[in-house]
Parts: structure tokens; sequence; C-alpha cells
């Protein structure tokens, strides 16, 4: 009865859903109403009445379904009724009802008679009526048909004689779809519609374009492979809210890039080929303005009269391939269809309508629309204007703070350069220092491997005799990008080479930032005494000079020096200063390094609420300075979701990643890190398949470490050692830097791994396997050595608070796998954790009562036991709560303060038994109300009267009234 539905999931249409199937209910109860539903063309009307009929279905509803079809001039007269009549006649149950009404079988062929008198038409209207209120008399009917704005004229007298003559008092609904999209001004549906609506038992519903969210949930249900992020978001860009678009894009994916794929191409082009031709050139030129174009602009370019230009952009907009929008401007309606207009234009017709844009636009002399002119002058192989306009527009692109846009214009400038003769290109520019600022915009958008690859082409650009400050400038440019992406020992050399090029006297800027970088350069590798007495030395040189950016970025360095570093009262001060002096020489950058040391120091000093106010400022800071996907801004943002995540504000936390990418760039796991460790605390394991996708991607540090966090832990909550220990290893191994030094995370990360070894080496050890605990307390030694080891840096300087909570975990874990939990350790481990980590410290808690149960203080276990409970709850973290009530189970302990460990936990069989036992039922007769046999009910009996410490059924009972287990049962008078 019911069509197949789609494989293609229902996402983000749970109102709307609910709304059909309230209606379904009243149908079901004799009070029914028709639906008209809208939506574009692919919004996703039929999945969901697929899903709706399927729930009708389920619910004992007859569903039928007819299909209105474009047969263009030649219509079918009744064809979805002729379909639905084609499915009853297929039921036997429903012979009775159609011959009952034989009129109605003209239209399966069947049947004498003509229906096109208008006695004839009448009787067949009434013969449906008839037969559809029969057949909802066999059981509620669900009426559902699509495409209405198909329908030829006699199906929509039908319907119009249905809705109106009451037919929907039966045990009936209607659900009608129509594209919204395909209704021009002369449509014929329109007057029905309007006439339908006004009748009480009708209702329109709209089906809207989804949420960008909810597209990119469906691309992630349609795929099941991890998608990166970034394919996500540009199908989800350019399919608008609309379900089919996003589909096809998808399948696109592993073909070639660019351009709408043609199986939509043409679905998209149907609508602009019914136009007429001038409709048509018109909504060509449009095309190559781009999605929005302004009526005097289109007029200029289209070349036509006004009273012309306006009788086929009222066509267009008719159609509703064009819509009119504030300050007398037109806009495709969708994307992909400007993008569909535009491919099918002839190559010299797309050439001529560029050039004739760009003549346009460069008459009004506006600095904002040089991008444009860029573009169009590059597509009318105009390249000498194009270069010009790129220029222009890159400068445009740093005066707004759009570094993204700067570097995307300075790059296209770079590709035309050589196609430009040197007479045609714009005085004072130079080829390497165009390189040099696209890489600094590079590395300011967040693209630090382009930033590498620009700085590295500036270099082989340099020439024999280039003069020594720019040579100077393009290495320590390079060194900086180098660092940025973990290159350490070649930044080393290039900024070794830059401070060698220029004299430190006379003093000059080029050679304080050369030195600026050099000390960076020298810290990362180790060679802390040079980057010390380089420091000094540049900053003395920096203050004579005034150039305080520079001198910002020093104190910045010199803050490490300190004994506590970042996290000391020194390191803090000299944090201080520099941030009022990058502020006030207006160097943003260099502002926000400042305010990220300052939220780290406050972070690894164990000072939480301190962090955030730092890391508002600096966000605000980048955000006014279009640097939100440059590296401090970067780091910020990761901190601020790790701080949500770590105070046990999970909600948050998730919200704001949520928010980070709705609005920001993709940032793998800089945006997603915490909120993926907060899924997987939460038992989602989807999260371990999206830290598997970031590894997918170019070498990323932070995408990295993320993915290693959760896989380890997923590794860790399955119960599976190796492979935890195998994620541990390969992770740490991917962030270890080129001086050989292991990154902080590895502290966390063995710690991790040692939990799941731990419970392996126990395991084995209660099972006998002597062996087989030795090989896996081996690897705990290995994997302790390599947190006590990490915790301590080269310099002899400890980690911070988090360091040292994650190594007294190892420690513990450590204990454990060689010989069993130790309570006193595990408290040290709890401490620790103290300085705010909710969720670890929770995890440890729930340790230390095993070792409280381990050691006989089964009080003390109970208390803790309780309090991970709660914990597990406000976090809303499943696994958790799963252990410890497990724990409680096994230990027997209780799960009410106050309560005595005979009141231990009870099964709900249990419970059920207890009850009865306090009735006074005999085995027998437990096992006959509970549908059990007598011997299982004395198997319950028995561990009850040994969790309640009772030797005798009646003592059992009296326990469990004293102790709350059971309520006495309510009394009733006579």
């Amino acid at each position: 009865m019911q069509q197949a539905s789609s494989v293609t999931p229902v996402v983000g249409r749970d109102a709307e859903l609910m709304r059909l199937s309230r209606v379904l209910e009243r149908a079901r109860g004799g009070e029914a109403r028709a639906v008209l539903m809208a939506g574009d063309a692919g919004v996703g009307k039929t999945r969901v009445l697929d899903e709706v009929g399927r729930q009708a279905a389920a619910a004992g509803m007859t569903v039928l379904t007819g299909h209105c079809v474009d047969l263009g001039d030649v219509g079918l007269p009744y064809l979805p009724f002729t379909e639905v009549l084609g499915v009853l006649a297929a039921e036997e149950r429903f012979a009775g009802a159609l011959a009952a009404h034989p009129v109605v079988e003209r239209l399966l062929g069947a049947g004498t008679g003509s229906v096109r008198d208008v006695d004839g038409r009448l009787r067949l209207f009434e013969g449906m009526a008839g037969l559809l209120a029969e057949v909802a008399e066999v059981a509620p009917l669900l009426l559902v048909l699509e495409d209405l704005h198909w329908a030829d004229q006699s199906s929509r007298d039908l319907l119009r004689f249905l809705l109106g003559r009451g037919v929907l008092r039966r045990r009936l609904a209607v659900f009608a779809s129509y594209r919204a999209d395909d209704l021009h001004r002369r449509h014929p549906l329109r007057p029905l519609l309007a006439e339908l609506v006004r009748l009480p038992v009708v209702e329109r519903m709209e089906l809207r374009p989804l949420a960008d969210p909810e597209v990119a949930r469906l691309v992630r249900a349609l795929e099941p492979r991890p998608l990166p992020d970034a394919t996500v978001r540009r199908i989800v860009e350019r399919a608008e809210g609309n379900a089919f678009y996003a589909e096809e894009l998808l399948a696109a994916t592993d073909t070639e890039s660019g351009g709408v794929p043609s199986g939509l191409a043409d679905v998209l082009l149907i609508r602009f080929e019914q136009l007429s031709e001038m409709a048509q050139q018109v909504l060509r030129t449009a095309s190559v303005a781009g999605r929005r174009v302004e009526h005097d602009l289109l007029r200029e370019a289209a070349g036509l009269p006004e009273a012309e230009l306006e009788s086929a952009l009222r066509e267009a907009v008719g159609r509703q391939l064009l819509v009119a929008g504030e300050g007398d401007t037109y806009s495709f309606r969708h994307a992909l269809a400007r993008e569909a207009v535009y491919a099918d234009l002839l190559p010299g017709e797309r050439a001529r309508l560029h050039g004739a844009f760009a003549r346009l636009l460069a008459g009004r002399g506006r600095a904002e629309s040089a991008a444009e002119r860029a573009h169009h002058y590059r597509e009318s192989h105009d390249l000498p204007e194009a270069l010009a306009a790129s220029l222009e527009a890159a400068d445009h692109a740093r005066r707004v703070g759009a570094p993204a846009e700067e570097q995307r214009h300075l790059e296209a400038a770079l590709d035309l350069w050589s196609a430009v003769g040197p007479g045609a290109r714009p005085p004072g520019v130079e080829r390497v220092t165009l390189m040099l600022r696209a890489s600094a915009a590079a590395a300011h958008a967040g693209e630090l491997h382009r930033a590498v690859s620009l700085a590295r082409s500036a270099l082989a650009g340099l020439g024999q005799d280039a003069e020594s400050e720019l040579a100077a400038r393009v290495r320590y440019t390079l060194a900086g990008n180098l660092l940025s992406v973990d290159s350490l020992t070649a930044a080393f050399a290039y900024s070794s080479e830059a401070l060698a090029m220029i004299p430190e006297e006379p003093p000059s800027p080029t050679w304080v930032w050369a030195a600026a970088t050099h000390v960076l350069a020298a810290r990362h590798v180790g060679e802390n005494e040079t980057a010390l007495e380089v420091a000094r030395r540049a900053l003395g040189v920096a203050e004579r000079l005034r150039v305080t950016d520079a001198q910002a970025d020093l104190l910045i360095s010199l803050a490490v020096f300190d004994g506590e570093g970042r996290r000391g009262l020194e390191g803090r001060q000299l944090l201080l200063k520099a941030r009022e002096l990058a502020r006030s020489s207006g160097n943003a950058p260099v502002e926000l390094r400042a305010l990220f040391n300052l939220a780290m120091g406050c972070y690894e000093s164990g000072a939480l609420a301190e962090c955030v106010p730092w890391l508002t400022e600096g966000l605000d800071r980048a955000r006014r300075a279009g640097l939100l996907s440059s590296t401090y801004p970067l780091e910020m943002r990761y901190l601020r979701l790790l701080v949500l995540n770590v105070l046990g504000r999970w909600d948050e936390c998730v919200r704001a990643a949520a928010a980070d990418a709705d609005v920001l760039p993709a940032a793998g796991g800089y945006t997603m890190g915490p909120a993926l460790y907060v899924m997987l605390a939460r038992g989602d394991f989807a999260a371990a398949e999206r830290a598997r996708a970031l590894l997918e991607e170019p070498f990323d540090w932070m995408a990295t470490l993320v993915a290693g966090i959760v896989l380890t832990d997923a590794a860790v909550l399955r119960r599976d050692p190796e492979d935890a220990v195998r994620w541990m290893r390969s992770t740490v191994s991917a962030l270890v830097d080129e001086s050989g030094t292991r990154p902080d995370v590895t502290v966390r990360l063995a710690a991790l791994a040692l939990s799941a070894v731990a419970d392996a080496a126990a395991g084995l050890r209660s099972a006998g396997d002597e062996a087989g605990a030795r090989r896996w307390t081996d690897t705990a030694t290995e994997l302790v050595e390599l947190a006590r080891t990490t915790a301590t840096r080269d310099d002899g300087t400890p980690q911070g608070p988090e360091g040292q909570a994650w190594l007294a975990r190892a420690e513990a874990e450590w204990i454990r796998a060689a010989s069993g939990p130790d309570a006193a350790a595990w408290a040290r481990v709890v401490s620790a954790f103290g300085y705010g980590d909710v969720y670890e410290r929770a995890r440890c808690r729930l340790r230390y009562a095993e070792a409280l149960v381990a050691a006989g203080r089964r009080e003390e276990a109970a208390s803790e036991a309780r309090a991970v409970r709660e914990t597990a709850d406000h976090l809303g973290a499943p696994p958790l709560r799963e252990q410890v009530d497990d724990l409680i189970r096994r230990g027997r302990l209780s799960d009410r303060p106050g309560s005595d460990d005979r009141a231990a936990v009870l099964t709900a069989r249990e419970q059920d038994v207890l009850r009865l036992l306090a009735l006074g039922r005999s085995n027998r007769q437990i096992g006959e109300e509970l549908f059990i046999s007598g011997k299982t009910a004395s198997v319950h009996v028995s561990n009850i009267l040994a969790k309640v410490g009772a030797s005798s059924r009646g003592e059992a009972v009296a326990i469990a009234y004293r102790e709350g287990l059971i309520a006495p049962e309510p009394t009733t008078s006579g």
C-alpha cells in the first residue's frame, strides 16, 4: 500500500512530523483535516510524507499515495486518483467498497458511460467521495497526493469537491504537496490553493530550507565514511538548506571539483528553459554579475530598454528564478541555479559580459568593488587591469581586517604577475614583497603551511643583488612560519641566517625583528642561553628605537625565562607590560600572543576561573582585527572550550563549539576537541570516528593531539589495552618535536593507557594467569617511566597542576597494575585533580572507592561512590554512572547516606521478591506471582538474606522496613 520510503534520513523536521502526527491522531478519532504542504523542489517534501506515511501504517491506517506527473500540455485526467484506485483494486478487503461505487471504475478503464457531461462528472465525484468514506470505515485512511503543481484540471476539480463537500468528517486525512517555487503568478493551482485554505478543515504547512547544522547532520548521515569538515562545510554552503542539492553535491565529492553536478544542473535548467528568450538572456547576464545584481547595472550590461528589461525581470521573478531584494537589486533564488545558468554560457559570451561589468564597475570608482572588478577583468582576459584591481582589492581587505581575502587577492595578483609585461605592472610593487605580504596574510588567516610555501617562494625569488635588509626579512618571516608548523631546526637555521645578514649597529627595526624571531627559534630547539642573551640585547635596541611592538614581543619571550615562567609573578608582570605596549602600537598579533600567554599562565597554575577573562578579551580583540583563524586565537578558542569542559560546564562547551563551527572557519582539533571529549564521556563513540577523520587531513599538531586523546580514551572505555597503548604511542611519536622533546600531553596519554593496562593486569591476576599479568605489568612500568620523565621539563621545571595530577594518576594506575589498588595513592590523585577538573576527579574518586572497598573501608567507599554518582548525573555521563552503579552492586555498598551496609543495593527482581516476602508468601507462591520457578525464587531469597545481613526471612523483612527498603502495604478500612 505504502510506497517504499527513501533511504535518506529525516533530519531537522521534528516539528513538522509532530504536527502531521497530531493530524493523523485526530483522523483516527474521526476528526480529520487536510494539510497542504508547500516547499521548494528538493527541500524534502517527499521524504517527510514517506516518514509520516510509515508512521500512519504502523498505527494501523491505510495509506494511499497518488502522484501527479509533469506531462506538459498533454495531461492525463485524474492521474493521481487513478493510481490510488489501482492500489485499492489490488486489495481484496476493498472489493466490496469498489463494487458499491461502479462509477469510479471508469477511471480504471472498466465500466461504461462517459464522465464528460456535468452529470457524469458529478456522479464520478460523488462516487469517489463515497468510496473513500467506505475505505475509511475499514481502517482509518491517509490519502497522500504528491506534486499538485503538476495536477491536471480534472484532478484539481475533484480535490476541490472532496475537501469542500465534507468528506473529511470521516476517519480520513489528506496530505497534499506542491512546489512553491513552481507557482508563477498565472499558475492554475494558485486560485485553488487560495480557495482551499479558507476551508475550516484545511491548513497549510511550509517546509522551509534546513538550517546549516541540519544539512551537516544529513550529509554525515548519508555518508558512512568520515568526511573532512571542510568538505561538509562546502556542501552545506552550496546546498543552502536544500536536502536534494546536498545529496547531489555529496555524490559528486569524488568527481572533479568545481561546477554543478551534471544531473543537478539538468534539473536546475528545466525552469530556466521555460522562459522567453529575452528573459533567458537577462538571466544569463545576471549570472555573470554573481548571486546579486543591481537593477541599473543589469540594465546597462544587458543593453535593453527599461520596458523590455522590466518585462523579462517580471517573468523571471514570476517563475521564481529571481527574487527582488532591497536597494533595487535582484538575486538568484538559489546559488546553484546561478551556477548552472553561468556554466551554460558560451565562452565568448561569457568573456564579453565580464568585460562589460568590469567597465561599468570601474566607472563607479568605488574601492569596495575592486574585488568584483578584478574578477570581471580576469574573466574577460584583460590581465593588466585584473592585476591592478587585485592589488587594490588586497589593500581594501587589509584595511577592513580580512586576511583570508587579502591572501586570496594577493595570490591572484601573483598568478597574473608573469602574464603582465613590466611596463603594464603597477609602479613601486615588487614580486618578492608581494609574496612576503601574502605569506603574512596566510598566517593571519590560519593557512600556516601555505604561509611557509609563500615565504619559501619569496626566498627562491630573491636575486643575487637583493639588498640585505629584504633578504633578512624574507628569512626571518620564513623562520617564524616554520615555527608555527613545528619545523624547529629549519626555523633556527633561517633565523640565524637572518640575524647574521644585517649588523646590530647601526640599530634598525629589521635587526630587532630578526632577533625577536631568533629568540623564539632558539628557545624551541633548546638553545636557552642563546635565546636569553639575544633577547636582552634586542630589548635594549627596541627600547632605544621605540619599536614598541617588537619590545612587547621580546618581553613575552623573556617571560618564560622566569623560574615559574608565565605561571609566576615575574613572568605575569612582563606579560602585562607586553600587552600594553602591543596595544599602544596597534600590533594585534603581538597583543594576542601576550593575552594567550596570560591565559595559559592561569590555566597552568590551576586558576581556571582567572583564565576566562583573558580569553574573552583575546577573542574579542581577534574578532575586531579579523584574526580569529590565526595561531594564537585558535589556541584561545581551544582553551576556552577546554576550560568549560574541565569545569564540568559540558552543555556550554558543546554549544560553544557548535556556535564556533557555524560562524567561524573550520579549524579541526582547535574548535572541536573539547566537544569530542564531552561526546565520548557521555558514551557517544561517534566521537572516535570524528577523531579518526581529523587524522585523514594533512598533519596538524592540534588535530593529532585531540585525536590521540579521544582514541586512547575510547580504547580505555572499551577495555582494549592493546589499542589504548597503540594510540598512545603513535600519538606521542607524531607529536615529538625535532629536538626529541615529548609534548606535555604525554603524561595524560600515558595515564589513560595505564588505566586499561591496569584493568588487564588485574583481570589476569584474578584469573590465575600470572604470566599474562606480568606482561601487562612490564608495559605499565614502561608507561609510568614515560610519564615521570615528561612531567619534568628539560630545564628542570615541573609541569603545572594539571600535569602533576595526571602523573599522580599514572603512578596510582601503575601500582594497581603491579600489586592491586592502593587507597593512599588514589587519595593523592583525587586531591591533585582538585584544581578544578570535575570529570577526571570523579573518575579518580571511583578508583579511590574501589581501593577503599578492597581495604575494607566500606563506609568511606560508599560515600565516595555516592559523590561520583552525583557528578555523573550532573554531567550527563552514562558510562561513569554505570561504572559506579556496578561498584555499588559488586561491593554491596549503601547508595544512601546514613544507611547501614546491610541495606545494600538490591536488584529490581530482588526488590519484587522482598515485597512478596513481607506479605508472607512462600518460595512457590513468589515464583508463581513473578512467573519464575520456586528454585529461582529461593536463590533470590538467599541473596536478599546475605545482602541485608539477616539469618531468617522474618529478620530480613524487619530490616527492610527499618532501612526503608520497602514501604508498609496500605490498609483499607471496612
